[in-house]
Parts: structure tokens; sequence; C-alpha cells
């Protein structure tokens, strides 16, 4: 029989005896959720600015979503990639007839989505009469997933600690984002492709310069090697458009998305245009459950409620005003808070030293509001895209006691 815990205390205590301890996690059991709130087993109330790490972003019980589930529950849960569905089908329309790409191939997660991006890119090169380009550039302060592959990419140590992890995968360097001459410094015969994020999300919640990312495709249309986004937490309408670089107007050859796409359901893809959808033919690369009925019966669902619905719109105006008044909170706080960056609906408020940031999530949880913190001293803000200005207000206004109550 199915244990039914009524309380934190409870549930949490066979959570000690029984599960992996590789996350740290707040003393709290999630029960329910409805739009941008949460509850726990004791019934507590809060304001979630965590979203799933950008996952939840028509909040939690969207109706699409939940009309989504009940028909894939009563119709068909998965089929094998021998066959077609017709959730995956609807999906990959959407995301072609809303972007500059051409195909779309199915993961089941960001990290398997930018494994498949490192493996198109080094079959491309093979390909076009390459074979000795297998080299990825990647960015400091990136993170790309927790695969071999993608951990080695991710431009943070900590990720991929040789000490635990050795030996590494070979062909991967490190740039400094938002610096061209760091890039090309790394630029030789070997490269196959460049890979960043339009935002760095882990990294502190850094969105790239124009000069950046034209120059990125710059270099990669001058050397025949492939530009490769990582939009698997900015992407799916988080910046107020379905991708983030079509803020920029750069269009990379493959990108990927995770995250926000299945609301809730595990579930990557590939993007792909020209030369670089074509690479990928039968038995080079798949995956057992990518692209199943459920996950892009879920994914269907969001894309369609995210372009039609407003919810984009809604991310770039109430992201708008939650920067202002963020940007105002940080005026008051001059001596710990040093800066408020971001675009649409993922914001973060650097702050001048690495202890204080654990501590405001702490104070901000006891006025039951959830934040995180990223990169060491960046307040991270990554809601549904659904939240309101009302809502946002009350996330600065927590933050402002925490640091008053701090002596900040």
């Amino acid at each position: 029989m199915l244990q039914n815990y009524t309380s934190n205390a409870a549930a949490i205590a066979d959570a000690d005896k029984y599960l992996y301890g590789n996350h740290a996690r707040m003393p709290i059991v999630m029960d329910k959720g409805e739009g941008c709130y949460v509850w726990d087993l004791d019934g507590r109330k809060f304001l979630d600015f965590v979203g799933g790490i950008a996952v939840n972003g028509l909040g939690h019980c969207h109706p699409a979503i939940v009309k989504a589930m009940e028909e894939r529950a009563h119709t068909m849960l998965h089929c094998s990639n021998y066959y077609y569905n017709a959730p995956a089908i609807q999906v990959c329309k959407m995301i072609v007839e809303n972007s500059c790409f051409e195909k779309v191939l199915f993961a089941n997660s960001g990290a398997e989505a930018n494994e498949g991006q490192i493996k198109l890119a080094r079959k491309y090169a093979v390909d076009h009469g390459h074979p000795e380009r297998y080299v990825v550039i990647s960015m400091l302060k990136s993170f790309h997933g927790r695969t071999l592959a993608t951990a080695t990419a991710t431009g943070q140590e900590i990720v991929h600690n040789p000490k635990w992890y050795s030996p590494l995968p070979e062909g991967f360097r490190y740039a400094e984002f938002n610096n061209l001459e760091s890039v090309k410094e790394q630029l030789d015969d070997k490269v196959c492709a460049i890979l960043t994020e339009p935002v760095q999300g882990e990294g502190g919640v850094r969105p790239a310069t124009q000069e950046f990312l034209q120059g990125l495709r710059d270099i990669c249309d001058e050397r025949g090697i492939l530009l490769m986004f990582d939009e698997v937490q900015v992407g799916s309408g988080r910046t107020g458009k379905l991708f983030a670089h079509q803020n920029y107007g750069v269009e990379p050859d493959t990108c990927s998305m995770a995250k926000a796409l299945g609301s809730g359901v595990p579930i990557g893809a590939v993007c792909a245009r020209g030369d670089a959808a074509k690479t990928l033919i039968p038995g080079t690369h798949g995956s057992t459950f990518a692209g199943g009925p459920l996950a892009c019966g879920l994914a269907a669902a969001t894309l369609d409620t995210m372009l039609n619905e407003g919810v984009m719109d809604n991310a770039v105006k109430v992201g708008e005003h939650f920067r202002a008044e963020l940007q105002k909170m940080v005026d008051k706080h001059p001596g710990v808070a040093k800066e408020v960056r971001g675009l649409g609906m993922i914001n973060g408020v650097e702050l001048t030293d690495n202890e204080i940031g654990p501590k405001i999530v702490d104070k901000c949880f006891e006025q039951n509001v959830l934040i995180n913190c990223t990169a060491g001293n960046v307040l991270r803000f990554i809601p549904p895209l659904i939240a309101s200005e009302a809502e946002c207000d009350i996330v600065v206004a927590a933050v402002d006691k925490a640091l008053t109550e701090l002596g900040k």
C-alpha cells in the first residue's frame, strides 16, 4: 500500500532514510500547486518564483495542461519511434512555423538535447570533409548538463571536477562569455562548433550582447562551422519570444530546448536548419522515450497556449516592471546589491559577496516566497510566465525586507 504522508516531518524522515542525498533541499515537501503558488504537506502556501527551475512556464495545474494530461491518460502514453504520433508532429510544426528552423529532433532533457547538438556537430564536420574537426568551444560560467559530455562542455569546473570524473571526454575548450577576442584565441582547424547560451542562467543571469552573438555568427560562417545555442532555460517563451535569440535577430544552426517545453513532463529538443537539419540520419542518434505522445501532448498544449494566449507578451510586460522594481530596491541597498540583469522573465540581482545570497533565500522562505541563488552571488527569479506585476511586487518586498533584517 502506498504511504500517505500527512506532514512535512513524516515525509522528510523517510526521505532522509531512503532518498539519495545528491541534492540539498529546503525543509518542505511540495504537495500541490496552482498558478504561481504551491502548498506543502503542512498546508503552508508559498509564492513560487523558482518555477521548477524555469520548468513551470504556465504555472501549476494550468487548465490547458490538465486537459492535455487527461487526454493522454485516456488515449496513449507511449509508442516507440518506429511509428509516428500526432502530438510529436504538432510540436515540430509549431516550432518550425515560429522560428528559423526546419527540423526538430526530440530528446528527454536539456542535457540530452545538448548532447545531441554535440554529436550533430561532430558528424556534420565529417560529412563535410573535415574529420579532424571535433572540438566544441563553449563559454566560461556556462551550464549545459550533467552527462559526461555536457558537463565537460559546461564552463564550471565544479560540474566536471577532474578529480571526480577523469578522464573527461576530449574536445572541449572554453572562452569568455561576451568576449569575441577570447573566442578567437581558441579557434583552430580542429574546431567544429561554438556553443553558447544567449542568456547564461546558472552562470548568473547574464544576457549576451548583440555584438557577441552576431560576432559568433560571423565567425562560424567564415569558417564553415556550426553555431549552436543552448536555450534549455531561456527558450519556450521565457524572454518574451519563443527563442531568446529571436530578441537579437541572430540565427544559429542548431538550438536546444527543454525546461518549460513540457510544463513539468521531461522533454527536450534539438532544432536545426540548413545542412545541420540533414545530418543525423537513421541509426546515428535516437532515444526510446524521446518524442513520445505524453511529453509531446503536453508540449503541444504548452506551445499553443504560449503562442496564442498572450503569455509571452505578459513575460515582456511583467519582466520590465519587475526589473524596474528590483532596480529601486538595489538603489536602496548599494552596499550589498550591485546590479539587476535579465530579459523577459529570467532576472537576477548580483550581490557584492557570496555569503549573503543564501541568507536572503532563507529570509524570503520565512516570508513564504521561494527564490534561489545561483553562481554564488546572484539572486535568480525564474517564475511562471503568467506571473503578475503584483506578485513581482511581493517578491521585491520580501527581498527588500530580508536585506533590511540582515542589516544591509
